[in-house]
């Protein structure tokens, strides 16, 4: 179990500055609508053993550079539930930093609603998330911070409902409270751990680590550009391929650059967005982000040369998204023999996933930079290509289908999977000269854009 800090000591980890916002106006008081006997005394106790007068400060402090509202809840003023003042103070918050354009960075340790309060405490979580629903709507991130324990309407609105989650190591993070869990449920599951295995956390973050680590994430996401992701540099293979089949044993190549070459390459440094929200993540076939390059923030979405998952199109969807939202290019790099076709891909969506993306990609209206770095196998590779904003890599691919599977489709042999890769025109020059891809001096020397561009 992760160390319990009170609320101001939680805030000086990550702020030299923080400055509370005054009450708001028109507070609730501090009553006992369902006349629950004890309440009042339980809140005094509370408040005298706090310091706090609910259970959650609110104000704002600098992180790293970065000015933001954070959102600190006490847990040991009544196990940091939510209640109508506690309803108050957060939208006064969210509106504050509506105003003046600010992040929001909630640190959440919370048990839930507040029983005392019955169903009025309970639609505070209606507020938490209408105020969420507006500061997204205004371009403006959420980080979220899970702290112990972290559980109930507040985990499912303030944590989970962040475009970021960080938590603690061990901090005990999920929508049943150890209380109220079904008996014999396994802790584990329960865990800050399992929910980034499971793709509702982006990281675990040690506290002595999340000052720095949540200042970089800040100022990622509040730096926004208008200007395309410029196209990365080939990193693998110089001259164009022969032959179809040339293109695509080059592609294939056990020693041709993969995604993290090119990442490592291209930021000066980089935070990672993990998992699909829904359940999944897909670490080994989709790496998503965003990065510093040259001074200016670029999301990014790669495949890394494996057959992608539905948790990894998910992702990637996601990542377009909140890009999209914020205002910052992104930079998508293709490379898979394909979606993942097995049974359990199926099961797990793999259509609507690819579906989800192919409009997340068309609806963005933030600039999409696409480099194909290897295999560009049919509609696996294409929901991840930008239309009209595509370059390839010398040592790549893209085709409607795998030639191997095409030969088979029309019956033929296997010796003749060779001549129907020429047939499929999938080296970079054919893209080019069909008009499906663009070009230039620094993927292919001696060339410019007139060609593809008259295409289009």
């Amino acid at each position: 179990m992760a160390d319990r800090l009170s609320a101001r000591a939680f805030l000086a980890l990550l702020t030299d500055d923080f400055t509370e916002l005054p009450r708001p106006e028109g507070e609730s008081p501090p009553d006992d609508p369902l006349g629950w006997h004890g309440y009042d005394a339980s809140r005094a106790r509370a408040a005298e053993r706090t310091g706090e007068e609910e259970s959650v400060v609110c104000g704002t402090g600098h992180v790293e550079g970065v000015r933001a509202v954070l959102l600190a809840f006490e847990f040991g003023f009544l196990g940091g539930s939510l209640g109508r003042r506690t309803g108050d103070r957060l939208e006064a918050a969210y509106t504050y930093a509506r105003e003046h354009r600010l992040p929001v960075v909630p640190l959440v340790a919370t048990g839930g609603s507040r029983m005392q309060e019955g169903m009025l405490a309970l639609t505070q979580l209606q507020r938490v998330a209408r105020q969420s629903a507006l500061t997204r709507r205004a371009g403006l991130p959420q980080i979220a911070v899970v702290r112990d324990p972290a559980t109930g309407g507040g985990w499912a609105t303030l944590g989970a409902g962040a475009d970021v989650v960080l938590a603690l190591p061990g901090a005990q993070v999920g929508f049943a409270g150890s209380r109220v869990r079904p008996p014999g449920a396994d802790p584990a599951a329960y865990t800050a751990e399992a929910q980034v295995a499971a793709g509702s956390v982006d990281a675990v973050v040690p506290a002595g680590e999340l000052r720095g680590t949540l200042g970089r994430w800040l100022r990622l996401l509040t730096a926004p550009s208008g200007d395309p992701a410029p196209v990365p540099g080939p990193l693998g293979a110089t001259g164009l391929p022969d032959t179809g089949w040339d293109a695509v044993r080059r592609a294939r190549a056990l020693e041709r650059p993969r995604a993290r070459a090119y990442l490592d390459a291209y930021f000066t440094h980089r935070a990672a967005l993990s998992g699909d929200r829904c359940g999944g993540t897909d670490p080994d076939g989709m790496l998503c982000g965003f990065g510093e390059h040259a001074g200016r923030t670029v999301a990014y979405a790669a495949q890394t040369g494996t057959a992608t998952r539905p948790a990894g199109y998910r992702t990637a969807a996601r990542l377009i998204r909140l890009a999209d939202r914020l205002g910052i290019p992104v930079l998508t790099l293709v490379d898979t023999p394909g979606a993942a076709g097995d049974a359990e891909a199926e099961r797990q969506g793999v259509g609507p996933a690819i579906a989800d993306l192919f409009v997340a990609m068309a609806s963005a209206d933030t600039p999409v930079t696409t480099l194909v770095i290897g295999e560009g196998g049919s509609g696996g590779a294409l929901a991840l290509a930008a239309p009209g904003s595509t370059w390839a890599t010398p040592d790549s691919y893209f085709s409607v289908i795998a030639p191997e599977l095409a030969a088979a489709i029309l019956k033929r042999p296997p010796k003749e999977v060779a001549a129907t890769a020429g047939q499929l025109r999938l080296r970079p020059q054919d893209l080019a000269e069909l008009g499906l891809i663009r070009t230039g001096d620094q993927l292919f020397p001696g060339t410019d854009d007139r060609r593809s561009e008259e295409r289009r």
